[in-house]
């Protein structure tokens, strides 16, 4: 009997662990695929189509083109790099508009030798300022693409690719598979190539149509989890109302650079070369409690009768990077009237129809759209002017104050609400009613009787 209760012990404690485990295992895969979709902009992801345009006595011409979707985050510096596998044994005889960073053995090849032979190449975008017979459409801008949200015309890339040793025509033709992009480092998960209905094509003249022999697309999307383990943004809070400043979190981005950052008064600050970027983007920052590159600070400057206004800095503490054609996104239920934003432009974000609580702000053209490194220069600011709604408006309990914080398409890191700057006890207790004062008379008489 002794055995036998020992058994079931033990099979029962086996039985949790699996159960343990198995919950484990769902709760990671739920996680790690929730955390590629972003509530505030759902349906964002980046789209690389294939168009075949012809077909060749051994594969095929195509035109690649990756349109960045996703409302607020771009593609920055030195930018994407595009990956693939070829299905079988081809090649790339030749490329106009981008290039691959590695030939591969082409060996076999005798007469004619091809532009890549690697089974996975690798491909990046041209440098602006090719000669013209290497440039394609919307190529050579570095790898560079906007945010749709930010400029359109810009969130697009394209080249063109001659394939060989492929199939020659819908039915023998195989897709590239495991598929990768880089934006410029990690974060995106592609998916397969599936094929689409084949794009169709307005003459110059606008009045004839054509279209691809066969197109496919590859969806990719972002997840920050995957970017990085730390957030790369925090926010600060101040107030009129309040003197006290809540900072940043302490090591809100990590402190794992701590070891290797700069006093913002020391002399190896102003050192030369400290601004040169590194291959890896590894940064160099100051050294701050946060240890985060980028700080967005929220104050709440004014109250008036009818509106009141937000003060909205972003510092950069990175000595190595300049954010160019940057972002931020903040979530407030103030969002919704809007009335006036000085010194960036601003554009409202409604992924869904019946909530207008969200917003994202950029620099001006060739005025504040570039922030500079880490030093004297290395900020920017505006200020919001908003309606009040007397239904809802507050400054109570830290209502003036965003829910969620973005910046280059990351999710910054608030302070946690229990230190947002509070209002004083004669400003945050409510009105004594005539009722109130009417029940502490009589209990006041009752005592005397």
């Amino acid at each position: 009997m002794e055995h036998k209760n020992v058994f079931c012990q033990r099979r029962r404690c086996h039985t949790f662990l699996e159960l343990k485990f198995a919950l484990l295992a769902i709760a990671f895969f739920m996680l790690s695929h929730a955390e590629a979709y972003d509530p505030l902009d759902p349906t964002g992801n980046v789209t690389i189509k294939w168009d075949v345009m012809s077909w060749t006595p051994d594969g095929y011409v195509a035109a690649v083109t990756i349109n960045n979707f996703q409302m607020y985050r771009h593609i920055g510096a030195p930018g994407w790099t595009l990956g693939w596998q070829w299905a079988k044994k081809e090649v790339l005889w030749t490329m106009v508009g981008a290039q691959t960073t590695e030939q591969g053995d082409c060996s076999k090849f005798k007469a004619n030798i091809p532009h890549c032979c690697k089974r996975t190449p690798i491909v990046v975008d041209l440098l602006p300022g090719v000669p013209y017979n290497q440039q394609f459409a919307n190529c050579c801008k570095g790898g560079v693409l906007s945010a749709w949200g930010q400029d359109p015309a810009s969130a697009v890339s394209a080249f063109q690719v001659s394939v060989g040793l492929a199939g020659t025509s819908n039915k023998t033709v195989k897709l590239p598979k495991n598929f990768t992009l880089q934006g410029p480092g990690p974060g995106y998960t592609c998916g397969p190539a599936k094929v689409v209905p084949s794009t169709v094509y307005l003459t110059s003249d606008r009045r004839r149509k054509t279209q691809a022999l066969m197109t496919w697309n590859v969806t990719c999307t972002y997840s920050q989890f995957l970017a990085s383990k730390n957030p790369s943004c925090c926010v600060s809070f101040s107030s009129f109302y309040n003197e006290t400043i809540t900072p940043c979190p302490s090591c809100a981005c990590g402190c794992h650079n701590k070891n290797n950052c700069i006093m913002s008064n020391s002399k190896a600050a102003h050192r030369t070369g400290i601004n040169t970027p590194k291959k890896d983007n590894t940064p160099l920052l100051q050294c701050t409690h946060h240890m985060c590159p980028i700080r967005v600070h929220w104050h709440v400057k004014v109250n008036y009768k009818e509106y009141w206004r937000v003060k909205v800095a972003i510092t950069n503490f990175n000595y190595r990077m300049n954010y160019t054609q940057w972002t931020l996104v903040a979530q407030h239920p103030n969002l919704n009237n809007v009335t006036q934003v000085f010194s960036f432009d601003y554009k409202p974000l409604v992924p869904y129809e019946s909530i207008n609580d969200t917003g994202m702000f950029y620099g001006m053209k060739f005025y504040n759209d570039l922030l500079m490194e880490a030093g004297p220069q290395g900020n920017v600011q505006s200020e919001l002017l908003l309606q009040k709604n007397k239904d809802t408006f507050t400054f109570k309990q830290g209502w003036a104050f965003p829910r969620k914080v973005y910046f280059n398409g990351d999710e910054c890191m608030l302070p946690p609400p229990d230190t947002y700057p509070f209002l004083p006890n004669s400003a945050n207790a409510n009105p004594i009613t005539s009722l109130t004062m009417a029940a502490s008379v009589l209990l006041v008489v009752l005592s005397i009787w």
